[in-house]
């Protein structure tokens, strides 16, 4: 059985944690969120089409497996994807990736990884981890929201990588092919601004960026007060999209600004530390907002739809001033 030594770090994010110890792995020295924002993964999107337990998709990042392939250009870096169609073909293949030294990403659910605890579990099928060894009966896991490597039992992993539901990972695996590369800072960095500013700026789809909040407040200005429960329920569930998925999005906004400020360090422009306290500050009043609309769910203030869709607005035109200013800056 082959365990390859590899460093385990506990993260705030699945995906950037994930990214950011294959990178280290390969022999770069990267760190969560300059992973993040290097592949410009910082977003928002409100897509009433696609609809979680009946509810409309809210996101404050890039699809999942975008970090992944936004940093192959940056750092030369060559990763490959493989999905299965059967549960056994996918562990073999597991095991002859691990057997040959590789550190290997899954896609996996969350409900049914038996190491979470149990309150913790949910149907969330886009969830990130390294295998980086096995044993008799499991598999070595570096999980970077934990704060140690843990061990899975290996019907138990299976099942997790082959969960049905939306965003079904369907045994999703990744390996990088090639080392990273040490990038041009001086080039990459700026470049991937801008393309974080078009997205939230500039991207033709009006469920995406500062328009898709605006979109969003708009959907919560209309919640009925004849129908409480309904409404309730599309708040409480902008409150979980916001703070359970992922690092939430005021996470997102905190772990762009750490990228900011490294970006400040590593170009010698101090004027990008300053935007990293004005994103922190952002980041505080998302999460102001989620308080606000949580203390309304749990009626220990009256329902108030036009109060929270003037939160949003605020926050998508403080959001378009932010990303505003840091385009002039690049």
């Amino acid at each position: 059985m082959s365990t390859p030594a590899f460093e385990h770090r506990q993260a705030s994010h699945c995906e950037s944690g994930v990214v950011s110890a294959l990178v280290r792995h390969s022999g770069v020295q990267m760190s969560e969120p300059m992973a993040f924002g290097l592949s410009s993964a910082l977003s928002f999107a409100y897509l009433p089409f696609i609809k979680l337990n009946g509810l409309p998709l809210i996101a404050y990042r890039m699809p999942p497996k975008s970090i992944l392939r936004g940093l192959r250009k940056p750092l030369g870096w060559k990763i490959r994807f493989e999905t299965f169609r059967s549960p056994k073909a996918g562990r073999e293949r597991l095991d002859r990736l691990l057997d040959a030294g590789h550190v290997v990403g899954l896609q996996t659910s969350v409900f049914w990884l038996p190491y979470f605890p149990q309150d913790l579990r949910f149907h969330f099928n886009a969830h990130n981890l390294l295998v980086f060894g096995r044993e008799q009966d499991g598999y070595r896991i570096s999980d970077p929201v934990f704060e140690e490597p843990v061990v899975c039992e290996a019907d138990a992993l299976e099942r997790a990588r082959f969960a049905r539901g939306v965003l079904a990972p369907k045994g999703l695996l990744y390996y990088a092919e090639t080392p990273a590369q040490v990038p041009d800072w001086n080039a990459v960095l700026p470049a991937a601004m801008r393309r974080t500013c078009r997205i939230m700026l500039k991207t033709p789809l009006p469920l995406i960026g500062v328009r898709g909040i605006h979109r969003l407040a708009r959907a919560v200005r209309r919640l009925s007060m004849e129908d409480a429960r309904a409404s309730k329920l599309f708040v409480g569930h902008i409150v979980r999209m916001q703070e359970e998925i992922g690092t939430g999005g005021a996470g997102f906004r905190f772990i762009e600004a750490a990228f900011l400020q490294e970006a400040a360090e590593l170009l010698g422009r101090p004027v990008f530390a300053e935007h990293a306290q004005q994103l922190i500050e952002i980041g505080d009043a998302w999460r102001e907002f989620a308080l606000t609309a949580a203390r309304m769910c749990r009626d220990r203030e009256p329902l108030n739809p036009a109060r929270l869709a003037d939160a949003l607005d605020a926050m998508g035109h403080r959001e378009k001033a932010f990303f505003q200013a840091l385009e002039r800056s690049l």
